[in-house]
């Protein structure tokens, strides 16, 4: 960059993040919390419209929305999300108050009421206009992160509030102590049970551990983070840095919960699309069939790239995944999910403190080598690879 050149600058954001540095260390006075969700279906006339809503702009055909939608169906076309949400919008209430903090937490969803659109309309008419979102998915990839960004940015301009409202976004906290500690408190419960469950089952060899999250295509998995580490200049490898993320936490938890004794994999669920668009893999159930063979009798799964027990958790695991465990003969624990954990509540705090107040890097809480990740989105971060990039907040373009 030359000296007449203008500095990159960042889509709707606050002046300290506006030119781009991958930390903001300058404190900004926020006026309020914006949860950011992906939102569900309240009852069976919705569920329809909201699959619709996700699916936009994809082509995907009626007949496969009604496949997903028995999903729904089967729990009264009520997603758990929502409520999920409104809990955990209750319990950072409670937690700012308890520090004394000054920080109204509102509350919109990409895909259903209340939407965010919503929620940007509540701010400007209650007079915020600097705000710290917070998207509930804690890794990098297109759908856990851009798509929340894009979203912003279109909400921003769709209201007519882009110039007026202001919106940062806190760091994917995949590796941050609160999210990660309701994990290592699982495991080591699950281990308990399963030896209860089993007397004399010896961990090392027969019980496995699986660390489940969503599936993506290995399109958008190669293009997932930045192109590269800008510490090192190390590409991320195969499954990009969505998968290099899940690595690392799945390595943290077993270590801590386990002291590495028990094995472990990386599995996905929920893929969708047509079979010849390649996903990562393995897939859960498929790993678990594979399992007896090696000697194994009990499996605890545990739902690594999920913040709360929603849809996918309750069908993909509690319902699919429990019933290829018992028809292999395996005893399945499911961790749950960190949903309103206390530490998982305080960890969200702290990440907005650490934009309001400036905290400097190398005091910054990450549990692996990955983090902590950067507040402000690098160049290319998370590309859509069959639609390209669309303007978008918190982050540089494109």
């Amino acid at each position: 960059m030359t000296g007449t050149e203008a500095a990159p600058r960042v889509l709707g954001a606050t002046p300290a993040a506006a030119s781009g540095p991958e930390h903001v260390t300058e404190p900004v006075a926020y006026d309020a919390i914006l949860l950011a969700g992906f939102g569900g279906p309240e009852g069976q006339d919705d569920v329809i419209p909201f699959l619709r809503n996700v699916t936009r702009g994809r082509g995907i055909p009626e007949e496969r929305l009604e496949e997903v939608a028995h999903h729904y169906r089967h729990f009264g076309g009520v997603s758990p999300i929502n409520d999920q949400n409104r809990e955990l919008k209750a319990a950072l209430e409670s937690e700012l108050v308890s520090r004394g903090i000054d920080l109204p937490v509102l509350w919109g969803n990409r895909n259903w009421d209340p939407y965010l659109e919503d929620a940007l309309r509540e701010a400007e008419e209650r007079g915020f206009r600097r705000i710290i979102a917070i998207a509930t998915s804690a890794y990098s990839s297109y759908s856990s992160c851009r798509q929340y960004r894009e979203d912003f940015a279109r909400v921003l301009e769709e209201t007519g509030l882009e110039g007026t409202i202001q919106i940062d976004k806190v760091r994917q906290f995949f590796d941050h102590p609160g999210f990660v500690e309701p994990f290592i408190e699982g495991v080591r419960m699950a281990v308990d049970r399963l030896r209860e469950r089993i007397p004399g089952i010896d961990p090392a060899t027969e019980i496995r551990l699986l660390y489940s999250t969503h599936s993506i295509p290995s399109t958008d998995a190669a293009k997932s983070g930045p192109a590269e580490r800008a510490d090192t200049g190390e590409h991320w490898g195969e499954g990009g840095a969505y998968a290099a993320q899940h690595l690392a936490v799945a390595e943290v938890v077993s270590q801590a919960a386990t002291g590495g004794r028990i094995g472990w994999d990386l599995v996905y669920q929920s893929r969708s699309g047509p079979p010849s668009m390649p996903w990562l893999e393995p897939d859960i159930n498929d790993r678990i069939a594979e399992l007896p063979g090696l000697g194994v009798k009990a499996v605890i799964i545990v739902p690594l790239g999920f913040v709360s027990d929603h849809m996918e958790v309750l069908w993909d695991l509690d319902n699919e995944a429990m019933e290829t465990s018992d028809e292999n003969g395996l005893v399945a624990v499911r961790v749950p999910t960190p949903g309103t954990h206390a530490r998982y509540v305080q960890g969200l705090v702290d990440l907005v403190l650490e934009r309001r107040d400036g905290v400097p890097v190398d005091q910054r809480p990450a549990l692996t080598s990955l983090g902590p990740w950067y507040d402000v989105c690098r160049p290319g971060c998370c590309e859509n690879v069959r639609l390209g990039f669309k303007p978008a907040a918190a982050g540089l373009a494109p």
